[in-house]
């Protein structure tokens, strides 16, 4: 094989790769926009039926990182257990300090 042969097939790989990748992508935000969309007629359900979601528990994790002063980590491990916004978690720990007395 000559080196013509051997960047022809690297390109060819390298090409393939990428459409496979893409495709992977596209079909990851559609699922995304899909989950948002479900996730916005659910919230419109509960507030027409008049149900709010119960508030979490006072996770131990957050409130050990808020006695730590470590807020960020805290808002951090309380998205990844609830699954709220950046606003929302900040706002429950937020909440979660001031009725501990944190901060």
């Amino acid at each position: 094989m000559d080196a013509t042969t051997v960047v022809a097939i690297v390109i060819a790989v390298v090409g393939l790769v990428l459409i496979l990748a893409s495709g992977k992508a596209r079909r990851s935000s559609v699922e995304t926009a899909r989950l948002a969309a479900i996730e916005r007629k659910l919230d419109a359900v509960m507030r027409h039926l008049g149900i709010e979601e119960p508030a979490p528990a006072q996770d131990p994790d957050v409130v050990s990182h808020l006695v730590k002063g470590e807020k960020i980590h805290a808002i951090k491990v309380y998205r990844e257990r609830t699954g709220v916004s950046l606003a929302e978690a900040k706002d429950a720990v937020e909440h979660i300090a001031r009725t501990r007395g944190l901060g």
